[in-house]
């Protein structure tokens, strides 16, 4: 396993960047603070993503709407424009790869870069170009914060330490004192479970972390992640293996007013017809469908499965057998606040393969070529002007295309 002896990896995360996309779009935000929510028309919902002036009240991500309140009266919440902050992310991939090329891209605000041998001799500079491109190519209100390090778990680290719009170099020379300076919780892959499980194990801090043994570190993990991060912290060239796709699903919480069982069915429709359309753009097929519902005090989940499916007739034939249920088992009046729809037991398009008792060829084959039909239309129009059954989008909008950390909506999310 090699050790790199000087920085190969840069991984830069923009600062605030929903909040910050807004105020550069609209001027008068700039320079209040600000908070992005799902939806406007209630204070029962939470504050997606800040700016970092809301952020020196103390304001932080995913805060309910009346504690932000309460610590930034003056806070001005916007709803959510996932469509802009897309466009927003395409735009900085153009500006960023005209200066490096592009490694990987992790979220819609995390990407990180390999540095070629003339970057790793200057940082700063390549820092300082990639900045001011942005700056001057698309505004100066959304700013970056960039970390080099050996591989690309303590660049993410690094990148953390001097926000906003900063920049930290960690040489390998310099290893183990800068990391230690990193609380244990903010480290990527250890969440609040794996940190109970650490202190079980007599692991408190990160000094602690950098001197656990690589096998002790799998044997808390209970597989070989947690191997592969002592070999991280310590500044090996550590490749994850690629993950497989294994769900294509959307979650919606619904607004007030719209959280009676007709409303929520109506949105399941839409947000399963949205995700079959993903599957069928990535070459899947589904062999299980699952609905969540979550109420006030209790919440309610089933599955069901499917003949190996991808047009949207079989799936909405699988959630309508779900909402029966569903409605035969939940009291009359509740209110839904979140539903989710997944479509899991994925099988590529080249591999589908039946029960031997199944043999729905010509019935399937009918109904993908419609399916393929009304896909080809909403594309040549931009939007959907055909479906299956009523297409009536919650209020609030941006349904199946509203804000994700870790996948990068396309334009279709929003038709």
């Amino acid at each position: 396993m090699r050790k790199p002896e000087t920085i190969e990896c840069l991984y830069l995360d923009f600062d605030g960047f929903f909040a910050s996309v807004e105020q550069q779009a609209r001027p008068s935000l700039r320079g209040k603070p600000v908070g992005v929510v799902p939806f406007t028309s209630t204070s029962y919902t939470c504050v997606i993503a800040c700016s970092k002036e809301a952020k020196s009240h103390g304001v932080k991500n995913v805060m309910p709407i009346l504690e932000a309140k309460q610590k930034c009266p003056e806070i001005i919440l916007v709803p959510q424009s996932p469509d802009l902050y897309r466009r927003a992310h395409n735009a900085f991939l153009n500006e960023i790869s005209a200066v490096i090329p592009i490694d990987a891209i992790k979220s819609i605000d995390e990407l990180t870069c390999k540095l070629e041998h003339t970057d790793r001799n200057n940082p700063q500079d390549l820092a300082k170009k990639i900045k001011n491109r942005i700056r001057k190519n698309i505004g100066p209100y959304i700013t970056c914060s960039i970390g080099f390090a050996a591989n690309r778990l303590l660049a993410k680290m690094a990148s953390k330490i001097n926000k906003p719009d900063g920049v930290t170099i960690w040489h390998p020379a310099d290893m183990p004192t800068p990391i230690l300076t990193v609380d244990i919780e903010d480290v990527s892959g250890i969440g609040k479970n794996m940190q109970v499980r650490l202190q079980k194990a007599g692991i408190y801090t990160m000094l602690d972390l950098w001197k656990s043994q690589p096998k002790h570190l799998r044997n808390i993990w209970k597989n070989v992640v947690g191997e592969r991060l002592w070999y991280a912290i310590h500044g090996y060239d550590i490749q994850a293996p690629t993950s497989g796709r294994n769900m294509f699903g959307h979650g919606r919480v619904l607004p007030p007013g719209s959280r009676k069982i007709e409303y929520a069915r109506d949105c399941s429709r839409l947000l399963l017809v949205k995700a079959a359309r993903r599957m069928r753009r990535e070459n899947f097929y589904a062999g299980r469908l699952w609905l969540w519902l979550n109420m006030r005090h209790t919440q309610w989940s089933e599955s069901v499965l499917l003949p190996i499916v991808c047009d949207d007739q079989a799936c909405l034939k699988g959630l309508e057998s779900l909402w029966e249920k569903a409605c035969q088992r939940l009291p009359p009046g509740i209110e839904i606040i979140r539903l989710g729809i997944t479509l899991l037991d994925l099988s590529p398009a080249t591999s589908r393969q039946l029960d031997i008792f199944v043999n729905d060829d010509a019935t399937r084959k009918k109904w993908e070529r419609i399916t393929l039909t009304i896909d080809q239309l909403n594309a040549k129009y931009g939007r959907t002007v055909v479906s299956l059954g009523p297409w009536n989008p919650p209020s609030g909008s941006y349904a199946g295309g509203k804000i994700s950390y870790t996948r990068i909506p396309r334009a279709e999310d929003f038709w």
